[in-house]
């Protein structure tokens, strides 16, 4: 597989991490680069016990942002050489990722799965799964440990 720009969606695991590291290969073999992409619920204001505004959204947003990319630069800095990038955005994640996925013209997706049952796989759901079924970009789905 040739993918020239692999978007990498983390959500903080280490299973997450793994996916990037396969993505960090498979865009050293093919001269490739990686986006890597965290996606946060929209924050909302935090109110302290006495009913008073201790944050408002646009500070919390601020904060979460800053949590994120912090982040992001430290996996960043384990995936090198690999030419790499890094964006936190805000949304529900499989549409922020198909949205990231267009901006950065990605010829593929990787992305950890989380451990469920047979059960809950044959009934479908997931961020994966709704990846592959709604996705124009090819999606490398990596089994969580």
């Amino acid at each position: 597989m040739m993918a020239k720009r692999i978007l990498v969606p983390l959500d903080g695991s280490e299973s997450a991490e793994v996916a990037a590291a396969l993505a960090a290969d498979l865009a050293r073999g093919s001269g490739g680069d990686v986006r890597l992409l965290q996606v946060h619920p929209v924050p909302e204001q935090r109110v302290g016990s006495f009913g008073r505004v201790v944050a408002y959204a646009d500070q919390e947003m601020e904060r979460v942002a800053a949590e994120g990319r912090d982040y992001l630069e430290s996996v960043e800095a384990r995936l090198a050489p690999v030419v790499t990038e890094s964006i936190v955005r805000f949304g529900e994640p499989a549409q922020e990722i198909l949205v990231e996925a267009e901006a950065f013209d990605a010829d593929l997706i990787v992305l950890t799965t989380g451990q469920r049952g047979w059960l809950s796989r044959i009934r479908g759901g997931g961020l994966g799964k709704r990846l592959l079924r709604t996705s124009p970009v090819p999606v490398v789905l990596v089994r969580a440990a």
